[in-house]
């Protein structure tokens, strides 16, 4: 496809897509690709080793019903999951024959929009990812861009206007028949309990396609930000513009906010603001850092979330040898480390001791004895060594044994 478009596809558009999209071929991998990702059920209540079941049959049904343009989505299943600031996000969980369906749209579509996408975009892209944006912005600050213009989307998913969205599909492709099973997908009924409405604006988030159409409506302001010279990094709804000097980022976020407004979008007033990085109270957060007074470091939330996870893991009643809880503890504290190992040091004895003070706890409650660790006769009953002896991995050895090796 990508070749085809390179060799003169008429008017740089696709006219005829919807066959490849119900082909047996494309339908197989969209299948395969959501069974992979062990997703929860809709509203129809059927799980992945339910459809898998009867795999065959269903996808056979799939690829007559969009073939002849008898397809029609489910509703989609409203769940909650919590934010680090006590609020909830909302999610979208679409059927399995939906979300097959558009994994195949997905196949089909991201060839001929990756062509157009901008280097500065790293969110949900092929051989593209969080480190890379993140070393992006190293990078930027390196060369001396340290006035940075943090932007915040309000409810970026849930505000995308309809209309304008599909115009943008349309730029480059001509199918009828994809453009209207798009938008019937833009209009899927959204059942939260016993409640059911439509949507008038927006793309679930959960929903397979939304990724894909969320960047191609950001892709003009990727390009408004790149012909004016500026140097900015963005993933998904999530970016920072960099700067040499507070004037330009002025400009740069006057430029911001005049698109989004006249895009239907809303910068969050109270988390989109201009500082100068290099200076303590003037840094950024981005993908879970803090760039401030010239270090990285692990936001809040990003820490209060690490520390969520290992209370859920080391709670004072739950059974199991310690053997058993170190080793789950390293699943979670190697993955964390493995994202955040190029936080400055001092973010990791912290941790640490956090981690094996909840240990010494759960053992003096296994020995039925009251604390929470803190004393000093627990630490001479569970020294360091003796975690160290079941194994435990701590973020402080792996860093230094990291920076020994560079």
């Amino acid at each position: 496809m990508l070749a085809a478009l390179e060799n003169g596809v008429k008017g740089g558009r696709w006219y005829s897509l919807m066959d490849k999209v119900h082909a047996p071929t494309t339908l197989r991998l969209a299948w395969e690709r959501v069974r992979a990702n062990h997703g929860a059920a809709g509203v129809d209540r059927m799980r992945i080793e339910h459809f898998e079941a009867q795999a065959d049959r269903y996808l056979a049904e799939l690829h007559d019903d969009l073939a002849a343009g008898r397809y029609r989505p489910d509703a989609v299943r409203r769940v909650y999951i919590p934010k680090g600031d006590g609020k909830r996000r909302p999610l979208g969980i679409p059927v399995i024959k939906d979300r097959i369906v558009q994994a195949a749209l997905k196949l089909v579509m991201e060839p001929i929009f990756e062509k157009d996408f901008l280097p500065v975009n790293y969110g949900f892209r092929p051989q593209r990812g969080c480190k890379d944006a993140l070393r992006q912005v190293d990078e930027f600050l390196r060369e001396g861009y340290t006035t940075v213009v943090d932007a915040d989307l309000a409810s970026y998913y849930d505000s995308i206007p309809h209309q304008p969205l599909l115009e943008r599909v349309a730029e480059r492709i001509s199918d009828g028949r994809v453009l209207n099973l798009i938008g019937r997908f833009l209009e899927q009924a959204v059942m939260d309990g016993l409640e059911c409405w439509t949507p008038t604006a927006g793309t679930p988030q959960g929903a397979v396609l939304s990724p894909l159409l969320a960047n191609l409506y950001l892709h003009p302001l990727d390009r408004m930000i790149t012909e004016r010279g500026w140097k900015m990094v963005r993933y998904a709804d999530d970016f920072v513009i960099l700067c040499r000097d507070r004037d330009e980022a002025q400009a740069a976020l006057e430029a911001v906010r005049a698109w989004t407004q006249a895009n239907g979008l809303t910068l969050h007033p109270e988390k989109t603001h201009i500082g100068d990085c290099r200076e303590p109270g003037q840094g950024f957060e981005f993908l879970g850092y803090r760039f401030e007074a010239g270090r990285r470091w692990v936001r809040k939330k990003s820490r209060k979330a690490l520390r969520e996870a290992v209370r859920a893991k080391t709670r004072r009643s739950r059974s199991g040898s310690m053997a058993q809880i170190v080793e789950e503890l390293n699943l979670t504290l190697r993955g964390w480390y493995e994202y955040f190992k190029h936080a400055y040091r001092t973010e990791f004895p912290d941790v640490d001791k956090f981690v094996r003070r909840r240990l010494r706890a759960l053992l003096l409650r296994r020995h039925h004895k009251q604390g929470w660790g803190l004393s000093p006769l627990t630490h001479r009953r569970w020294p360091n060594a003796y975690f160290a002896k079941l194994g435990l991995f701590t973020l402080t050895e792996a860093h230094a044994v990291a920076c020994r090796s560079r």
